[in-house]
């Protein structure tokens, strides 16, 4: 009787959820339904499995020039975050890209590094260093915040999940809800969707004191009532999914 009583309720709910208002998918690009509209962002993922050995001479590397970057004015990017997996895969660095103005401001970056001595020195350096790399295009979700700064010390959380194909619009409607679920602590960092590389990704980026404030914040997101339809309902569109640890770079603005 109880099974029955909990599916009456989840239906219930399910034709509630009708009422919200939801993207259509059949009337645009998915880049154009589920992204910001009044920006014009790119964000640029990178992931890169560094030679053990190599990993702290890889690291001050990268704090040596990535922050000049970061900070010149004449390249439109900004630098989020860079980290390396504590748990997950080991001896890897994760850098993430904002590039204001999206396309343009990429391809801007790009020719103007060609031109930078040090950065060239620097990824030639890098390549010594390396066993892999690999790096993804991606827009923010709309209703994510859009990557701050923020102090430390935190540790962050990088979920990735890759959609079945022709989900992700289904993906959006059901999170554009459950974010506020996630907001109570402030952990929500960002949101982001591939649109280059790995098609079909999507990336969520949390923010925790450490793994014990991670799992009593995981936990309390239970207590909010339509947070179990929300898994109830995503985990089907789900193919594979991962989860990394990650520690800042002491040069993250992501503390």
């Amino acid at each position: 009787m109880h099974v029955c009583i909990s599916l009456v309720n989840r239906e219930d709910s399910w034709f509630k959820s009708l009422f919200v208002r939801k993207v259509d998918p059949r009337k645009d690009a998915h880049s154009h339904l589920l992204a910001k509209k009044e920006d014009n962002n790119l964000y640029k993922i990178q992931f890169h499995n560094v030679k053990p050995e190599c990993l702290d001479a890889y690291n001050k590397l990268c704090e040596d020039v990535l922050p000049s970057i970061h900070a010149d004015p004449e390249y439109p990017c900004e630098l989020v975050g860079t980290w390396n997996t504590w748990y997950g895969e080991q001896d890897q660095a994760v850098h993430l890209w904002r590039y204001r103005g999206g396309y343009p401001a990429l391809t801007d970056v790009m020719n103007k590094l060609r031109q930078n001595k040090e950065f060239m020195d620097y990824r030639n350096e890098r390549g010594k260093m390396l066993l892999s790399r690999r790096n993804q295009l991606l827009l923010e979700f709309s209703f994510w915040n859009e990557p701050v700064p923020r102090s430390g010390p935190n540790i962050y959380e990088l979920r990735s999940y890759q959609l079945r194909p022709g989900t992700m619009i289904e993906w959006g409607n059901y999170w554009a809800r459950a974010i506020e679920f996630r907001q109570q602590n402030h952990e929500a960092v960002g949101g982001f969707f591939s649109q280059i590389g790995s098609l079909y990704m999507v990336h969520h980026l949390w923010a925790y004191k450490d793994l014990q404030s991670r799992e009593d914040t995981r936990n309390a997101a239970w207590q909010h009532e339509g947070w179990d339809e929300v898994v109830y309902y995503t985990v089907p569109l789900i193919q594979h999914m991962e989860s990394r640890i990650m520690i800042p770079m002491k040069s993250s603005p992501l503390k």
